[in-house]
């Protein structure tokens, strides 16, 4: 009902701006008047007060791709149809929730009051990253949303201690977020990016898995013919809209497809004479019961560790999205405003847990509709919040929520995983992978999958490590860190290559970047770039000011830098910062030595220059 009224007025509202993107934002929608001043404009005022001031630095400069940037205020129709986008965007993540509830035999009533909780909690976590509140918050339409990441360890605690124990463990996780997040970037010696992926992978491998078992265990109940026929209609239904359906289609997909399949189960008989009364006895307007409780588990300790760490990193990354695609002028994170969105995240998480909700993180997929849509405004995010802060007081909505099917569940959590599973590989071979970290990741995934294909393999295992084998993403990250730190063992950070005046083979200098590159994990562009600056520089040298002996290439690596020295006897080579001249060029030697070191300092990130002894040495830096 509630949930198909939102659809439909983004659909409109869509409608209304005109078939074309490039009109999208040219109508309003007509201001309803409630008191003096009309609705729109009074929500619009208090996005103006509470929103902070400027964001982006002075010197940034707004992409042309967006249309209305962080510190804009769009009109009321523009910012509301965006909001309601994000909204839909939001929405399928409430089956983790919904999960959990059922995992610890939540009453349907109690999971309604919850669920009501829930909306409160991410109207609560948006307005905070928002609005950049002292030391937390990045100041970016950055809305909060339920996720995958908390599933598992959520779903473990469910069924060990009922939901005191998943409120409690979760206010723990985001206790954990807030520590971590001023270590983040420290963080990335011990979880390089293609750990990092592993941690995605299996968080969405994990939560499939779980999703599976609702419909496949041994003690479920049995799958009839119908429940196969509303997941297939409401998972094709997300599938088909994701990859051909128009623009907005594509972004509401998941929201529609569930829509779709309430319709379905409704046609062929789903719901019980008492789930039906459950909605039609639900007020539209009420308020929400909190249920209050907290415990703790030692066991459960890394399984909500670890996932508050993925969760920092998913949340540093989401919000150094939002600084790209924010500034056309963009180099590299700012860090400050990174740690501010983390702690707003890690802080939503505390609150989730204190008012009785599961763990939250940045909604990744939210920020891409922004950056689809050409709107990235703050504005945006306080329309959010206060949309889930009126769903918050809508326990029909939230009767109906709780009601949904397992069938739906399971059809849309499998929707969601496929994207984290993907990303989680994408990741993973987001760096050059040799013998050994090949190694690393198979051993782990397997162990993982091993976990979740063999439970009853854990009941053997002495008490102290049955909660590190318990969970697969877990057991997976340890047998990860443990591989990663042993096959480093060997490795060395620095290399060198000596190159003959008499033979320049390039061939040997490209084999050897490509070499080095896999031994340390570093990433395919920034070993590309190094070696296309070796190779040019090696060859302006000898042109130009190279005299005598060999040249010696030495790189070195760390998980933020890949450092280019190139020593050799002769003069040092010119970079300067502005293009010479084409008269400057033709006229002679100089001006053609000059463009050249003006083309190589055009690759690098930095460079410098000095002179030892007899020797000149071009220093090249490349951020990783």
């Amino acid at each position: 009902m509630f949930v198909i009224s939102l659809a439909t007025t983004a659909v409109l509202t869509h409608h209304r701006a005109g078939a074309h993107d490039d009109h999208l934002f040219q109508h309003e929608v007509p201001a309803v008047k409630f008191w003096p001043v009309s609705a729109p404009t009074m929500l619009q005022n208090w996005a103006k007060r509470l929103l902070p001031g400027q964001l982006i630095a002075p010197h940034a400069k707004k992409p042309p791709n967006i249309i209305y940037g962080v510190d804009e205020h769009p009109p009321f129709g523009v910012t509301l149809s965006s909001a309601v986008q994000q909204v839909g965007v939001i929405a399928i993540n409430l089956v983790y929730p919904i999960l959990v509830f059922r995992a610890a035999n939540a009453s349907m009533s109690t999971a309604m009051d919850l669920l009501s909780v829930a909306m409160l909690v991410l109207s609560v976590g948006t307005f905070v990253q928002a609005l950049r509140l002292g030391w937390i918050g990045s100041g970016f339409m950055c809305p909060a949303t339920f996720t995958a990441t908390y599933l598992a360890p959520s779903l473990m605690a469910a069924r060990t201690g009922a939901l005191p124990l998943v409120f409690g463990m979760t206010v723990f996780a985001g206790f954990v977020e807030l520590l971590v997040a001023p270590l983040l970037n420290k963080l990335r010696g011990i979880f390089p990016p293609e750990i990092s992926g592993l941690v995605i992978f299996m968080i969405g491998w994990s939560a499939g898995i779980g999703g599976l078992r609702i419909l496949l265990a041994p003690d479920a109940a049995p799958v009839m013919w119908d429940e196969w026929a509303v997941a297939g209609v409401t998972l094709a239904t997300m599938t088909v809209l994701n990859i051909w359906g128009t623009k907005l289609a594509r972004m509401l997909c998941a929201l529609i497809g569930l829509v779709v399949g309430y319709l379905a189960a409704a046609i062929l008989g789903f719901f019980e004479h008492a789930y039906f009364s459950l909605v039609r006895d639900a007020a539209w307007l009420g308020l929400p019961s909190f249920h209050f409780g907290l415990s703790f588990d030692v066991s459960l300790v890394a399984p909500f560790a670890i996932a508050a760490v993925a969760a920092a990193m998913k949340a540093g990354g989401t919000i150094t999205i939002c600084q790209r695609i924010n500034d056309a002028h963009w180099v590299r994170p700012d860090l400050p405003s990174v740690t501010r969105g983390v702690l707003a995240d890690g802080t939503t998480t505390v609150i989730a847990g204190l008012a009785g909700a599961v763990g939250t993180n940045t909604s990744t997929p939210g920020v891409s509709v922004a950056a689809a849509s050409g709107v990235t405004s703050r504005t945006v995010a306080f329309f959010v919040g206060f949309i889930f802060l009126l769903l918050g007081f809508c326990p029909k909505l939230t009767a109906m929520l709780a009601v949904m099917p397992r069938a739906i569940v399971v059809a849309a959590l499998l929707f969601t995983v496929t994207f984290i599973i993907i990303n989680g590989v994408q990741v993973m071979t987001s760096r050059m992978l040799d013998a050994r970290r090949t190694l690393v990741l198979g051993f782990a995934i397997v162990a993982g999958g091993a976990v979740e294909i063999f439970p009853s393999a854990v009941t053997g295992m002495p008490g102290p490590l049955a909660p590190l084998v318990g969970s697969s993403l877990v057991f997976s990250t340890v047998i990860a860190l443990i591989l990663n730190l042993l096959f480093r063992i060997g490795v060395r950070q620095s290399a060198e290559l000596k190159v003959d005046r008499d033979n320049v083979d390039r061939e040997a200098i490209e084999s050897f970047f490509l070499k080095q590159g896999a031994a340390w994990g570093a990433r395919p562009d920034v070993t590309n770039r190094a070696t296309f600056a070796s190779i040019q520089l090696v060859d302006a040298i000898a042109d130009h000011v190279w005299q005598r002996g060999p040249v010696t290439v030495t790189a070195r690596f760390d998980e933020f830098h890949l450092n280019l020295s190139v020593a050799y006897e002769g003069d040092l080579l010119e970079f300067p910062a502005q293009r010479p001249s084409v008269n400057m060029i033709a006229a002679s030697e100089h001006g053609a030595r000059l463009l050249a070191g003006y083309v190589l300092r055009a690759n690098a990130d930095r460079i410098r220059t000095e002179r030892k002894a007899d020797k000149s040495i071009i220093h090249f830096d490349f951020d990783h």
